[in-house]
């Protein structure tokens, strides 16, 4: 009884750590197309505005008790800090040098290369059902983009790149957090700061610092005010995505995003009236049947795990 108890308090935080990650991740998807739309943001330094606030909010929660930091040694996690920089850097790069579907193509690969890493190098294991569930997943995204799907050398290189950084990024967040024996705001406390400095040295490359859409440019008050806005509901996306990884797993977390993906397209549709194709609708319908067969699979997996544990002697 005490462990059917635990499970469901373990699943409902769960349930809840999804929820705030759906609704956060969905508001900040619109707020920075709104500011991208009317006010010209840059893209990276508006990032960096989400990673410097974030290190503030933690600050702000260690102070209050809400958690108490655990020393670690920056050696132990500038890769991870250098993996988001590079994960940013790229995925913009992608978006740049591809086209939109190209884009989202490139971005459905994380979850099969997330497999890769964690079986060849962290010895996990994936049934046949949890990687057969991949194929109406991409299905999905290939019909939600075909139509603006092109290739191009340097776009590829890019994309490729783009997977291949995020991917590790997403491995290590929940690595680290088992290997360091943090949680999720013991391990951002100190990664936040340091993706900031080093994203700070990316940007002058990327972006203009000053003029016309550079960060220290003639900003509105109410731009001002919308950017901070974004950076506290990236507070809330930053935390939520490292304390779902630490909790589940990057390929859990990947499912949950083609769920978000769906969602958002549905957002754009009902909201701003963006265009949604026949194809569209069944490119979201056959993604959602993937990640409900992951959901159930996965679920199942647990329980049957639970029930051996159970019959242990």
């Amino acid at each position: 009884m005490a462990t059917r108890l635990g499970g469901l308090f373990d699943n409902s935080r769960i349930v809840a750590g999804l929820l705030i990650n759906l609704f956060s991740s969905i508001c900040i998807v619109f707020i920075n197309k709104w500011i991208y739309v009317h006010y010209g943001f840059p893209n990276m330094t508006l990032t960096l505005i989400h990673f410097l606030v974030t290190g503030l909010g933690l600050f702000v929660c260690q102070k209050m008790d809400i958690f108490s930091p655990k020393s670690i040694r920056p050696t132990k996690i500038i890769l991870l800090a250098l993996s988001f920089c590079g994960f940013v850097a790229f995925t913009n790069l992608s978006l740049q040098n591809n086209t939109i579907g190209t884009y989202q193509l490139a971005k459905a690969m994380t979850t099969p290369v997330i497999i890769v890493i964690q079986t060849f190098y962290y010895n996990k294991t994936f049934s046949t059902k949890i990687k057969l569930t991949l194929v109406p997943i991409t299905l999905g995204v290939i019909l939600n983009s075909y139509y603006d799907v092109r290739f191009n050398l340097l776009g590829m290189v890019f994309a490729t790149l783009g997977v291949l950084v995020t991917s590790l990024y997403q491995v290590w967040v929940g690595a680290k957090q088992h290997e360091l024996q943090v949680n999720s705001m013991q391990l951002l406390y100190y990664q936040a700061p340091m993706s900031s400095a080093f994203l700070l040295t990316l940007v002058p490359f990327f972006e203009p610092l000053t003029g016309e859409g550079g960060i220290f440019g003639p900003w509105s008050i109410k731009a001002l005010v919308m950017v901070l806005l974004s950076g506290v509901i990236a507070f809330l996306v930053n935390l939520s995505i490292y304390w779902i990884i630490g909790n589940t797993s990057p390929v859990t977390y990947n499912m949950f995003g083609h769920f978000k993906f769906c969602v958002t397209l549905l957002g754009g549709y009902v909201l701003f009236q963006d265009p949604l194709s026949l194809n569209q609708g069944l490119g979201i319908l056959c993604t959602l049947s993937g990640i409900l067969a992951y959901t159930h699979f996965k679920l199942a997996e647990q329980e049957e795990g639970k029930s051996r544990l159970a019959q242990r002697p």
